[in-house]
This record gives C-alpha cells, structure tokens and sequence, in this order.
C-alpha cells in the first residue's frame, strides 16, 4: 500500500477525531457563554465569575473527552497505520479492525501514554543542550535561534511519540515501556529521516493554517458581530475589576472591535490545530510512520544501543530502571 492508500484508508479516524474534538470545543464555549450569562441573570456584573466558573467545568470536560475518547481513537488509527505500513493491506472495515486492536490493549497503550511523558522529558533534556548554540550567539538573534530550535524539537517529539505508539504496537510480545525505549534508541539512530521532513512538516501546517484559520476567523468574525451586547457586558466587567484592582487592561480588550477579533483568531486557531491534528498531520504521520518502522525491523536495537543512549541522557536511564 501506498502512503496515500494508507491515509485514505484510515481517514474515518480523522473525521471522529474531528466530530469529538469539535464537540469538546463547542462545550468549552458553551460553558463559558451559559456561565456569563447565567451568572449575569442571577446578579448584575457577576457575569465574569460565570464565565470563569463556566471555563474551568469546560476545560474539566475537554480533559476528559481527550482522556476517555480520543487517546482511543488516536491509538486505533496509529494501530491500523501501522498494520498498514508494515504488512501492506489494511481491512475492508478498518475503523471496527482499529478499535478490536485496541481493546484487550488499552491497558497497556494507557501506561504506553505515561511513558512517552516520560520520554518527552528526555528529548527535552538533550534539546536543552542543542539550545546552547542560541546561547552563545546571544542578543535578539540567539533568542530567534533557541525558539525555532525549540518549535522544531517539539514537533520532532510528537510525531516521536506516535512512531513509539506504532512500534508498542507492532512489538506486542514486549513490555510497552521496554518497546517505547526502543521506540526512543530508533529515532535517535535513524532521525535524519525525520529531520529531512521538518520543513515539509512547517510548510504544510502554515499552509493549513492559512487555510482553515482564515476561513474559520471570517465565519467566526461574522457571528460574533451579531452578539455586540454580550461583548459590552463582559468589556464592562474586566475594565470595572481591573479597576478595582488597581490595574490596567490592554486597549485589546477594552475596544469592542480589537476584542472580537482577538476572540475570533483565538477561536480560529484553536479549530485550526484541531482540523490540522486530524487531517493535515496524520498524512505526514504515515510517511514518517512508514520510515520508522523499516528502520526498526532493519535494525533492531540492541542492549548496546540502549546502554549508548542511557550515557546521553539520565532520564532515559532512569526510565529504563523504573519501567523494565
């Protein structure tokens, strides 16, 4: 199978990851919007003590929905991947094929997730030090250096973590904390494929970005032009406490017009990242996917390979010792 006949195959993951991730947006703005406006009909300008109630049971839910149900759908879709990748057929029902994967594991791919926060922590840690070149040249441009280091190590790291979640996967007969290693000693000794994928990767999330983003703020824009009451109430309320407080709040906020737009690119934004996470991005995961475990099965890591990498980073080693 092809990339593209791999992607294609396993998009009905993508579109639940999509139907969910949107159900958890639209509950968080719910929230907020049913707590400013309950709190302001109970007691006048006790709206923004709604709206903070109202973001946090929101933000309670998107934790749980991202805990319960898309980490589920998320390892489903890397599960049928990665079948995909390395044994060239996928079946004709690959969603109920994805979930059967899955479900006497789940136990497993959860304690897989802990793992991998663990490993992040590695990545850090040896990024940290890749950061000192930002460092040393120092001033404004040192400072762009370390920051563009720092998006490129982080991008390196999530699609990291699938690749791991792939090889846990393809390694049923290990420990998922023993395969995760060797997910980590992988990457390491063949990243150079990945890295050649970077500027691919930022290309085609600002290509997204512009895309969806911009579609998304103008319809978001739009809607919230109907709505310039709530928009004077909470305008209100921040400026009247921030008063009380003895502080001051930016013209962003206090002018109606600045205010909807920062809204509406905040808003925009965030259903980007989730329509890029689920559309976008899983097409490059393939690729990377596909590399990753050819490399693997073409050399698989050894006791040498595992000890090499506990010398480059303590916290790989005391992961190794707590988890294996």
């Amino acid at each position: 199978m092809t990339n593209f006949q791999v992607y294609k195959k396993t998009l009905s993951f993508s579109f639940l990851q999509f139907v969910f991730g949107m159900i958890s947006l639209g509950g968080l703005i719910g929230c907020c919007v049913g707590g400013f406006y309950i709190a302001e009909g109970m007691a006048s300008s006790k709206g923004l003590i709604g709206l903070a109630v109202g973001l946090v049971i929101g933000i309670i839910i998107a934790i749980l929905i991202n805990y319960l149900i898309l980490n589920r759908i998320k390892a489903a879709q890397i599960a049928m991947m990665t079948k995909g990748v390395t044994e060239g057929e996928l079946p004709d029902h690959v969603t109920h094929a994805g979930f059967e994967e899955i479900k006497g594991r789940f136990g497993k791919i959860t304690v897989f997730f802990f793992v991998t926060g663990a490993i992040k922590g590695v990545f850090r840690q040896i990024g940290r030090s890749i950061n000192r070149i930002g460092t040393a040249v120092g001033g404004e441009v040192g400072n762009g250096i370390t920051s563009a280091i720092d998006s490129a190590i982080q991008t390196l790291i999530d699609y990291l973590c699938d690749c791991c979640l792939g090889w846990v996967l393809y390694r049923k007969d290990m420990n998922s904390a023993a395969a995760a290693c060797e997910g980590a000693v992988i990457f390491f000794k063949h990243g150079k494929t990945l890295i050649r994928n970077v500027g691919r990767i930022f290309g085609m999330g600002l290509l997204s970005l512009v895309l969806f983003g911009g579609a998304f703020f103008g319809i978001i824009y739009v809607t919230l032009l109907q709505f310039p009451q709530m928009f004077d109430a909470l305008i209100a309320e921040i400026t009247n406490a921030a008063a009380e407080s003895g502080s001051q709040v930016s013209e962003i906020v206090t002018n109606p017009t600045t205010f909807v737009i920062f809204v509406s690119a905040l808003s925009a934004v965030i259903i980007w990242s989730i329509l890029h996470s689920v559309i976008v991005r899983p097409f490059i995961l393939v690729g990377v996917l596909r590399n990753f475990m050819e490399a693997g099965k073409a050399h698989m890591p050894t006791e040498a390979d595992l000890e090499e990498l506990e010398r480059t980073s303590p916290k790989f080693a005391k992961l190794r010792k707590n988890n294996i």
